[in-house]
């Protein structure tokens, strides 16, 4: 092992390729995590506010509080992985067990009794949300991780990047054209309906949809336990407490990642609950939270076939630090367009998604590569907690973003649909404030973190020659273990 030199390291990733079952399989991945993810961020403050009836301000002070328990419980899930190894390698026995709790967890938190008192409601809100946190953190984690074990190249891994992106976008068209026309439909009848046979109707839709994604959900993470295999050997198969904090303390790429994605996902996750009531009371009808969504995740799907090129063409760092440029210039258009202005608002969507799209999707490429770095100044590799320090960024940012959603509803004086009042007249502040939430917020969140990323000090090619003198550091130390943990003389 002595005798291998840089070059042939170097050649060795460069004529990697994965099997396009690998890749493909790795997009059904984030498919299924759509199906759980994308419906709560989606429609949960709707189904909140307008089906089970809990106040948004109440709404609010939940997501903060609950998003950041999820964000302690990411750290806690990439714990667990670091200490795993198993036959099936670190990765895949999470999602092979997680699966089926995870959705069904789904369907519970979309399933508040109508029989509760509004205490009760919103202690139920809490406990199902909290526990769905947790288990998608026991998924997600590992499948997140996943992607930085199956291929060490460059090109490979935005293969799986763009793959992953496909998938999560598909997950959220299928889900959004699933659930958006039905209530559609019924908003037609609301002036005829009372309250409750309303919402007793609108439950109906989430419990049977969150029940038939259990079972898609559950097929498309069998099809990436599957067809996605570890393949990275390391020094050693657990990382303890200690060895974790060496391969972070110094990860300066990660860092400048974490406080970059912290503002763009807050723009992000902060429009994602907005889009219902855009639609319903900027556009005129919750009928366009289809196209809404079309656009948003059309942009990503036409988006992923050529991530790969454009990585290989531009570099990440470049990519992710100059598509700000679009979220900001179509979010201040957006938040100025006029009511009923289906068209223009679409296009300033689509110009705004171009730039969101690209950003969410080259982050999770950068994280792996922050991997590397860290085992590069440790001698440890670690991706669980590397991810999951990751994820915990987009879990506050997911906290502060959707309870910045639901507070801008609050400070704009947003008015719930109640059993005297089933179909309020909302105020302007209300709408303002939905205007901002989708525009102005992503927008300055942009700036500001383009600013931060501007010292990002991991290049593609700098990354290339910490990997190959990682690796080459590994061959010459022998008695490496193997993805299936069995030791390498």
């Amino acid at each position: 092992m002595s005798n291998v030199t840089k070059e042939e390291i170097a050649q060795r990733f460069v004529d990697e390729r994965l099997p396009k079952r690998s890749i493909v399989g790795y997009g059904f991945g984030d498919f299924a995590n759509n199906l759980a993810f994308t419906l709560g961020t989606a429609f949960l403050l709707y189904y909140y506010t307008d089906v089970a009836g809990l106040s948004a301000a109440s709404v609010a002070t939940m997501f903060f509080v609950v998003r950041l328990w999820d964000a302690f419980a990411d750290v806690f899930a990439g714990r667990m992985v670091d200490r795993t190894m198993t036959r099936m390698g670190k990765f895949r026995p999470f999602i092979l067990f997680g699966a089926v709790p995870l959705l069904f967890l789904s369907f519970l938190t979309f399933h508040v009794p109508a029989s509760l008192e509004q205490g009760q409601k919103l202690l139920y809100a809490y406990v199902t949300y909290a526990v769905l946190g947790l288990a998608y953190s026991l998924v997600n984690i590992p499948y997140g991780s996943l992607a930085s074990a199956m291929s060490q190249s460059v090109n490979e891994r935005a293969k799986l990047v763009a793959s992953r992106f496909f998938g999560g976008a598909l997950g959220g068209i299928v889900l959004t054209y699933v659930i958006a026309p039905q209530i559609s439909g019924l908003k037609q009848e609301k002036k005829t309906l009372r309250s409750a046979a309303y919402q007793e109707k609108v439950q109906a839709i989430f419990t049977q949809t969150t029940l038939l994604f259990v079972v898609i959900g559950t097929a498309a993470y069998a099809v990436t336990w599957w067809f996605c295999r570890e393949k990275v050997v390391r020094t050693q198969p657990r990382v303890n407490l200690r060895d974790t904090w060496l391969t972070l303390k110094d990860n300066k790429p990660l860092g400048y990642l974490c406080a970059a994605s912290f503002f763009y996902l807050i723009g992000l996750f902060a429009v994602g609950g907005a889009s219902v009531y855009y639609a319903q009371y900027v556009l005129g009808d919750i009928k366009w939270v289809g196209p809404i969504t079309l656009v948003n995740s059309g942009i990503s799907i036409l988006a992923a076939p050529f991530i790969p090129w454009l990585v290989d063409r531009f570099g990440k760092k470049a990519l992710f630090q100059y598509c700000g440029i679009f979220t900001m210039v179509g979010g201040l258009a957006l938040f100025f367009s006029p009511a009923g202005a289906v068209i223009p608002a679409l296009v300033f969507l689509g110009i705004k998604g171009i730039g969101a799209a690209l950003i969410n999707t080259l982050m999770f490429g950068l994280e792996a590569d922050t991997v590397e770095y860290g085992e590069w100044k440790s001698g440890i590799r670690s991706e669980g907690t590397t991810y999951a320090l990751f994820s915990f960024t987009r879990k506050i940012t997911q906290s502060v973003g959707g309870a910045l959603g639901a507070a801008a509803l609050a400070w704009g004086g947003y008015l719930s649909a109640t059993a005297d009042v089933p179909n309020p007249i909302q105020p302007e502040s209300a709408v303002t404030a939905i205007r901002a939430t989708m525009g102005l917020i992503p927008a300055l969140a942009a700036l500001i973190a383009m600013v931060i990323f501007w010292k990002y000090p991991l290049t593609d090619a700098r990354f290339r020659e910490i990997r190959n003198e990682t690796e080459l550091r590994k061959q010459q130390q022998g008695h490496l273990t193997a993805p299936d943990g069995h030791v390498i003389d």
